[in-house]
């Protein structure tokens, strides 16, 4: 594997999903990044399935697998994110702001798992990581389960998976943000 391979979930063009704008599931060869870039009223949360991954903007968090890092943008930023040593498969899941005009924030939730405050009221996420075998239930929502090799996205009324890969469910509010206006 070179450079970054990146394979796009879901991205609803229609706002069906509420502040849901788009989900990659991406993989980065050992020390490769995306390369210094810039985001502006949105939220990123990057969840680091395997690996290892350094956020280097101002803070240069080093995030390993299991954690979730959510980047505020707001008002924007530039940054990149980098493989360490081993390669990285991260899910970078694109939320709309909730606050577009706010600072720019970035918080790591280390080994995330259960209910993972993202300090909004529209997009609430749950997440578990599952080994060989591990099965679980999930609260209703949309549900992406990564496996091994591939990505189930779809909206369901709470079920159980089994493992081994990762299950995040997002509860999005549909309706147009306060700040967009009637």
């Amino acid at each position: 594997m070179t450079g970054l391979d990146q394979r796009i979930v879901l991205a609803p063009d229609d706002g069906s999903l509420g502040p849901l704008l788009r989900i990659a599931d991406d993989r980065l060869a050992p020390h490769t990044g995306y390369g210094q870039h810039e985001h502006r009223a949105v939220d990123v949360v990057a969840v680091v399935l395997a690996g290892s991954l350094q956020h280097r903007s101002g803070d240069r968090a080093e995030l390993a697998a299991g954690d979730v890092a959510v980047l505020r943008a707001g008002a924007g930023l530039e940054h990149d994110e980098v493989a360490g040593r081993e390669s990285a498969r991260v899910l970078q899941c694109y939320l709309r702001s909730a606050d577009p005009g706010a600072g720019p924030a970035h918080e790591v939730h280390r080994r995330g798992t259960g209910l993972i405050d993202l300090g909004r009221p529209d997009a609430r996420l749950w997440l578990t990581l599952l080994g060989p075998g591990a099965e679980v239930a999930v609260p209703p929502g949309l549900l992406v389960l990564r496996g091994r090799d591939d990505v189930l996205v779809e909206q369901q009324s709470g079920r159980r998976v089994e493992g081994p890969g990762a299950a995040l469910v997002w509860q999005l509010e549909t309706g147009r943000p306060e700040w967009a206006g009637g």
